[in-house]
């Protein structure tokens, strides 16, 4: 069973751009996939509306099995809360807030009993290995360290996907690299499915299949034969 489908995609904005142009393809539960393309191609519009941040003008979207548009747009936040993740290039974490608050920030939107929110942050940031940075303020971080807490704070919830947008384009090649070692072990030893946005053929390479997408189209779609290991670029 696929995680999401989506099914010729279009979105025109009011100014008459298409930004997407028929897109069609499905994750499946697990997979570690690549959306690449250049500057304006459509891969942060795909990205926002399959990560519920943003409606298509017309397509279909399941995720689950469950047609997207019948959401109301409360139950949309509750479920990209629940259900995904989210990575950004700029990090968007509070800078006078520590690693441990702004990892715990979106369980203020769940249901989960405050009881339970340290130990929950906690493991995610052991997971990211930052557990001896919990109590530091952000503003302190390296980047590369600023996104192991991003990353810890899209895993908060458990979700069932991560999308990551250019995960590593403010970050140097070493950091850039422990990143991608992060998602790769997270997608092999723990089976998070993860949806990355790039637009580098050397990062879409750490994935194992990518769609390429170009002028709202999606050109190809193809599993990465020679797959980058990120681990062996510490070795």
């Amino acid at each position: 069973m696929s995680l999401l489908q989506v099914s010729n995609l279009i979105k025109t904005y009011s100014d008459g751009t298409e930004a997407l142009r028929g897109a069609t393809f499905s994750v499946d539960r697990g997979e570690f996939v690549a959306i690449m393309g250049p500057s304006g191609s459509g891969k942060s519009t795909l990205l926002h509306i399959i990560g519920l941040l943003d409606k298509q003008t017309s397509g279909e979207y399941l995720f689950e099995e469950k047609k997207i548009a019948d959401f109301k747009e409360e139950e949309l936040a509750m479920f990209r809360n629940k259900k995904m993740g989210f990575v950004f290039q700029m990090f968007n974490l509070l800078p006078k807030a520590t690693v441990l608050e702004n990892v715990k920030l979106p369980l203020l939107y769940s249901h989960l009993p405050e009881s339970k929110w340290e130990d929950l942050a906690k493991e995610a940031v052991a997971s990211v290995g930052l557990s001896h940075r919990i109590n530091n303020l952000t503003w302190e971080l390296s980047g590369g360290e600023k996104q192991k807490v991003a990353i810890a704070r899209a895993l908060i919830n458990k979700p069932e996907i991560i999308f990551a947008d250019e995960p590593t384009g403010n970050l140097d090649s070493k950091s850039g690299q422990a990143v991608m070692d992060i998602f790769q072990k997270l997608n092999k030893e723990k089976g998070h499915t993860i949806i990355l946005i790039t637009h580098e053929t050397y990062t879409a390479e750490h994935a194992k299949r990518v769609l390429s997408i170009k002028d709202g189209v999606i050109e190809s779609d193809k599993p990465i034969t020679n797959r980058r290991l990120a681990s062996s670029f510490f070795k």
